[in-house]
């Protein structure tokens, strides 16, 4: 009865929804009426049509109802970490990031009393030791356990290596062939101003570094190769579909680069929302921009995501702001459904356009970073610093000139709004005159001149 009912419509081309378009313009322009660039230097059509595609694409091989909600967990505290997290888990949190500052933790006391039947365990050292990795390894408490491991992340944010490159690579080499699992800290690129196609460019010849080297350095069997595992942690903004599409490309070209290498095509995606776009004032805006961003992690196949507190620029870590921040992901997979459909934005003819074209894009970069000597060797010449100010400064510019909104802040303000007695926390970038071995990648909010200025007007008034 289905195919009877829809005999009875004759199908529409792509040219025909153009003509009609057209029509109803009067005269106006298609193209300069309808058609707009990203700074990706896409061109987004006001319609996707069948058309567009010479074939129709393949379903994607995500789970998007197998998400997890994550709470992270800074520990400055064993004994009071080790209740956070056992109080996240009663509340909902389906996983605990745990990041560890110091090799002093005792992890029988941070894991103590933790029910795990279930339940993910994401660590994140600020140190590199393969020791204190081995206790995690080896731990019978732990039953999913996930250790995130990037020496070339933290060279690119602190200017440094832990040790020294041939030290640095050595501990990595260990560690990984313990864990068979290593992650790349994608989220600096995005914070610090990168743009879609560079964030999935720079993941990829940042991981291939590590590929490189477990080619050349490493000997891995068969069974070695497929259980090795790479963690992406991303940061998510508020373009919507395109934040959808990058998560989508993201596991598109990770799957070509692993196919090269014979290893393991699948990949975790571990996600929390960006900071670029959040703002000191009218800050319970924040909640909307992590709520969509949340969105687009679950519809683009996040495996785990972590929710930002509204108050994370100026507040020190507290339960309400914790709790409101989890509940926003716990009303999105209970109450919205976002756990109920698997790869529910397959056939979206806008959505795959976009991925195929930001993986197109993206390629296309790290091609041209692998010619031109590599990831390590660009960030050593600065020449991966210079792209991303540079797509950084024209955002900033778009802010500045309110092609670029956020509400409360460059649209519509709340003259009223009072913050220089609520800062715990010091909001802006902070310089810290050391010596580098290379220029440090910077993250920075489009919003921190403008609030700096206000407070200034504060402390005046």
């Amino acid at each position: 009865m289905a195919d009877k009912l829809f005999n009875d419509f004759e199908s529409v081309s792509s040219k025909q929804w153009k003509q009609k378009i057209q029509f109803d313009l009067n005269g106006a322009d298609y193209n300069d009426t309808l058609v707009w660039k990203t700074n990706e230097d896409i061109l987004v059509k006001p319609f996707y049509h069948a058309d567009d595609f010479e074939k129709l694409p393949e379903v994607s091989n995500t789970h998007s109802t197998a998400w997890e909600i994550c709470q992270s967990i800074f520990v400055y505290d064993v004994k009071k970490s080790n209740l956070k997290a056992i109080e996240a888990i009663a509340r909902g949190a389906e996983s605990i990031k745990f990041i560890i500052p110091s090799e002093e933790i005792i992890i029988e006391e941070l894991l103590k009393n933790l029910n795990q039947d279930g339940i993910s365990i994401h660590f994140e050292l600020e140190f590199l030791s393969d020791a204190f990795v081995k206790k995690l390894s080896y731990s019978p408490s732990i039953i999913k356990s996930h250790i995130h491991t990037d020496i070339i992340g933290n060279l690119a944010r602190s200017g440094n290596w832990f040790n020294n490159l041939k030290e640095d690579f050595q501990t990595f080499e260990v560690i990984t062939k313990r864990t068979k699992m290593f992650s790349v800290d994608v989220s600096l690129y995005q914070n610090a101003g990168a743009t879609i196609v560079q964030q999935l460019a720079y993941a990829m010849a940042h991981t291939n570094e590590y590929l490189n080297y477990f080619e050349n350095n490493m000997s891995f069997d068969e069974d070695s190769k497929e259980a090795l595992k790479v963690i992406f942690n991303v940061s998510i903004g508020t373009n919507y579909f395109f934040e959808i599409a990058k998560l989508r490309a993201l596991r598109i070209l990770w799957s070509s680069l692993a196919a090269e290498y014979n290893i393991n095509t699948n990949c975790d995606i571990f996600v929390i929302p960006t900071k670029r776009n959040k703002t000191l004032y009218d800050f319970n805006t924040n909640m909307l921009r992590t709520t969509t961003e949340c969105m687009s992690s679950i519809l683009g196949g996040a495996n785990t995501i972590s929710n930002l507190p509204y108050d994370a620029l100026y507040h020190k870590t507290n339960e309400f702001g914790n709790r409101i921040a989890r509940n926003q992901l716990l009303v999105l997979k209970h109450e919205s459904y976002f756990d109920k459909v698997d790869n529910p934005s397959d056939g979206s003819y806008y959505i795959e356009t976009i991925t195929n074209q930001l993986a197109e894009k993206a390629l296309d970069v790290f091609k041209n970073i692998e010619s031109n000597g590599g990831f390590l060797s660009q960030l050593k010449e600065g020449i991966i610093q210079r792209k991303i100010k540079e797509s950084a400064s024209k955002e900033q510019f778009q802010f500045d000139n309110g092609e670029e909104v956020l509400l409360g802040t460059n649209k519509y303000p709340n003259a009223k709004d009072v913050m220089k007695d609520e800062l715990e926390l010091y909001p802006f970038v902070k310089t810290k005159q050391r010596k580098t071995l290379i220029e440090p990648i910077i993250e920075k909010r489009l919003a921190e001149i403008l609030e700096q200025k206000r407070l200034k007007n504060e402390n005046q008034n």
